[in-house]
């Protein structure tokens, strides 16, 4: 994966633009989809030559100011042409140690699993649930810890009906994968499940490979229609964790006196008793 990773989200890029989006007359009969080398150098006004050289990976320390003419040309916005200079101008590579597992600091699990009322759930760098409540888990068995939420509803038929509009979610969704990784794209949890899903989701291979980039969003609404209490209309909102690697808490609530705050009540209920029915483990500590 980690290549020619200028020229790879070039030509990826390039490929999206339709020539009339940029104010040139195609043919019916182009060869190519998007934008050709030469159309693209043109209105980044760098020579085609160098702009091929570029694509192919003859040439990796391209300046700012030509990153920003192709930039401009390919009409990225802000996250885009930020992840395009880190490309250019990655970390210096160092003798990789294999990353140890992400963990949750005992003080936010416990802050996580005190809000009886509230789902919430904290996920790491690579969408993996790494800690959860109780009423988060009842919303949805995805938001179990050890889920990889993008293998979830990737795979899982059943996950997908959390997300509106599933296919425009997971782009999202792989558009903040590539956002984390930056340029550290030989890291071996990423390599891993980059690998996974390519073999077994032909979605995932055609969203990953357009190299759309995408920060957290910070908030935004999910309508879920749950099994047993019906259809939940719930906003969520995203808190970076500090002093960790782009750990993010998730934090879903109901517009208060709503019939989704009424039915999320219910499903606290619901949680609480199976809660206390599950049998005790006389080995647990009290």
């Amino acid at each position: 994966m980690a290549g020619n990773l200028i020229g790879d989200y070039l030509r990826a890029r390039r490929e999206q633009v339709r020539p009339e989006e940029v104010g040139i007359t195609a043919a019916s009969h182009r060869r190519v989809p998007g934008l050709r080398r030469d159309e693209l150098a043109m209105l980044a006004g760098i020579s085609t030559e160098y702009y091929t050289r570029l694509e192919q990976g003859r040439d990796r320390h391209p300046s700012a100011q030509v990153l920003d003419a192709i930039a401009r040309a390919l009409g990225l916005n802000a996250e885009a042409v930020a992840h395009l200079h880190d490309l250019a101008n990655p970390a210096p590579r160092r003798r990789r140690t294999p990353r140890r597992a992400e963990h949750v600091r005992p003080s936010v699990a416990r802050l996580v699993d005190s809000w009886q009322h509230t789902p919430a759930y904290v996920q790491g760098r690579y969408h993996d649930v790494l800690a959860a409540n109780r009423l988060a888990m009842a919303l949805s068995p995805i938001y179990t810890p050890g889920t990889n939420l993008l293998r979830a509803v990737l795979l899982d038929p059943s996950a997908q009906a959390l997300l509106d509009e599933a296919e425009a979610n997971i782009g999202a969704m792989i558009a903040l994968l590539r956002a984390s990784a930056g340029a550290d794209v030989d890291d071996p949890r990423l390599t891993e499940l980059v690998g996974e899903l390519s073999v077994k989701s032909d979605v995932f291979r055609r969203l990953w490979a357009r190299h759309e980039v995408r920060r957290h969003p910070g908030s935004g609404t999910h309508h879920i229609q749950h099994p047993q209490v019906g259809a939940l209309e719930l906003r969520y909102d995203k808190f970076a964790i500090a002093d960790t690697q782009d750990q993010m808490l998730v934090v879903y609530q109901a517009e208060p006196h709503s019939p989704s705050a009424e039915r999320l009540s219910l499903l606290t209920a619901l949680a609480t008793d199976l809660n206390e029915n599950e049998p005790q483990d006389v080995n647990r500590p009290t």
